[in-house]
């Protein structure tokens, strides 16, 4: 396969990867979901429940997006040194999400600031968002995909707290923001937070703290202490599915951190709705693919 037929081969795997995760839940958020029904007993939270599965039975019988807000197209890339098409990865995902906006369809998402114009593809400036990780020594790449949604988003903030407001701060904080604006994101939700010394660090870890799966914790004993300390908090709230009521807030709560200037402590606070469209995918050097999120999923 020369390059030509690599990077074609790239984009059409990553058009189809993208646009099958409109559809289609990760393996680890249909399971916590079917979990957390488990858990309702009151009439009007067990009927949410049923809607927001008939809603996914629907979307993959008529191979349709499963929320009409397709979001911002947004992927984190971890690429090898070694990956062969290293240098074609920007320009084979900005037409990769062309091409998913027609096949998905996809909600034109787009909108350009100052000329407010939508771009009617779902790419414009700095869009799809495009993160980067390098791996030395690697010829895989490996792409997490998540779609922004404007619910899901208008929740996320973030902040430099002063030192005597210490930990509990941070606490305060997403208290205050989930109980204020958390119920526009369709909850049960998924809780990132990002915990650092500046505010973009901060804000960058909170959104990649919800790309890791429902139920890891935090490598830190003390900061998997407080993620579940939050959890438990959050849940008490009982904001139930689609914020009517119900056991449970949350699908969980996951933090991500980076040492700190001693003057500060940034925090950022990322949710993700019921529905909760992220993916990961690898591709290796004969473009072979796996689907991380999605296990068994063809293309």
């Amino acid at each position: 396969m020369d390059k030509d037929e690599m990077r074609e081969k790239f984009i059409d795997i990553m058009a189809k990867f993208t646009a099958y995760i409109g559809k289609h839940l990760p393996d680890d958020v249909y399971r916590r979901l079917q979990e957390l029904r488990e858990t309702e007993d009151t009439p009007l939270a067990r009927i949410i429940y049923d809607a927001m599965f008939d809603d996914l039975k629907m979307a993959d019988e008529l191979d349709r997006p499963c929320c009409q807000d397709t979001g911002v197209i947004q992927y984190f890339v971890q690429v090898g040194t070694k990956f062969p098409l290293i240098d074609e990865i920007e320009d084979g995902l900005r037409e990769a999400v062309k091409r998913a906006t027609v096949i998905g369809p996809l909600r034109h998402n787009a909108v350009e600031v100052f000329d407010e114009k939508n771009t009617g593809n779902n790419v414009g400036t700095r869009v799809p968002w495009i993160d980067w990780e390098v791996v030395p020594g690697s010829d895989e790449v490996t792409i997490y995909a998540y779609m922004a949604g404007g619910g899901c988003s208008l929740p996320g903030t973030a902040r430099v707290l002063m030192p005597l407001e210490g930990y509990e701060g941070v606490v305060k904080f997403v208290f205050d923001q989930v109980t204020s604006y958390g119920i526009n994101a369709c909850p049960p939700l998924l809780i990132g937070i990002g915990i650092a010394g500046s505010v973009e660090v901060a804000a960058k870890l909170s959104k990649k703290a919800l790309l890791r799966p429902i139920g890891s914790r935090n490598s830190n004993p003390r900061g998997a202490e407080l993620e579940a300390m939050i959890e438990k908090g959050l849940n008490d709230i009982k904001l139930g599915p689609g914020g009517l009521g119900g056991e449970n807030s949350v699908m969980g709560v996951h933090i991500e951190q980076a040492a700190r200037h001693p003057a500060t402590i940034a925090v950022g606070l990322s949710t993700g709705c019921w529905a909760h469209r992220r993916a990961a995918i690898k591709i290796n050097a004969n473009m072979e693919y796996e689907t991380i999120s999605h296990r068994g999923a063809v293309l």
